[in-house]
């Protein structure tokens, strides 16, 4: 098994029937991390009026995975 991490941005836009959500991976922490600031800096930025509209977090999440084909080497656990 490899330690891997998942980015998990969650999503709740109003009248909606559930939380949206997506997810990528990457094979550090640091990667994640970076994804994971970039994500929420780019929604910081954005107007007033689109935050209140649409509400969203990010996480970096560990997760012991088979290795996964094509993805550089990760930290292994």
């Amino acid at each position: 098994m490899i330690k891997i991490w998942l980015l998990l941005m969650l999503i709740s836009i109003p009248n909606q029937p559930s939380v949206k959500y997506q997810a990528l991976v990457y094979p550090t922490e640091d990667q994640c991390i970076v994804a994971r600031d970039g994500y929420m800096k780019a929604y910081e930025e954005k107007s007033l009026e689109y935050r209140l509209t649409l509400k969203t977090k990010a996480y970096c999440v560990p997760f012991d995975s088979f290795p996964i084909l094509g993805m550089p080497s990760p930290v292994d656990t």
